[in-house]
């Protein structure tokens, strides 16, 4: 038995670029309104931007804040999207292997959103200060 596909029209498989994009922000908007933490996220990014904005921080600042916000957000989604396929998987039955996967890809964003702190602490803290103590 051939395991190949000879079908060159692949059923799920999208063509065109547009059909692509389509279901990448399908993902996001579900991603925003499924998940809790995602939309604490999008909050946190929109202060950093404000904050960025009125502490007027430089070309190099607003690339790692930006990086951080956009880790960040892009970790939240693929935590989001390994919990739903260790969920479909198991059956939303307990299972150590799963509630394993679940953790690490949660500890991923945590280890992100550590950096994405450190980062903000590093461009802000220092124009706090300036502000408060000139």
């Amino acid at each position: 038995m051939d395991l190949r596909d000879n079908n060159p029209q692949k059923k799920w498989k999208n063509r065109e670029f547009t059909a692509s994009f389509e279901f990448a922000l399908t993902g996001i908007i579900t991603a925003i309104k499924e998940e809790r933490n995602m939309r604490k996220h999008l909050v946190s990014a929109i202060l950093v931007v404000l904050a960025g904005l009125v502490f007027r921080v430089s070309a190099t600042e607003w690339l790692f804040l930006l990086q951080a916000v956009f880790l960040v957000i892009a970790l939240e989604i693929v935590n989001s999207a390994i919990e739903n396929v260790v969920d479909l998987a198991s059956n939303y039955h307990f299972s150590m292997l799963a509630k394993n996967a679940k953790d690490m890809a949660a500890g991923a964003v945590l280890v992100v959103s550590c950096y994405a702190l450190i980062t903000g602490m590093i461009v802000f803290i220092p124009k706090i200060w300036n502000l408060i103590f000139n």
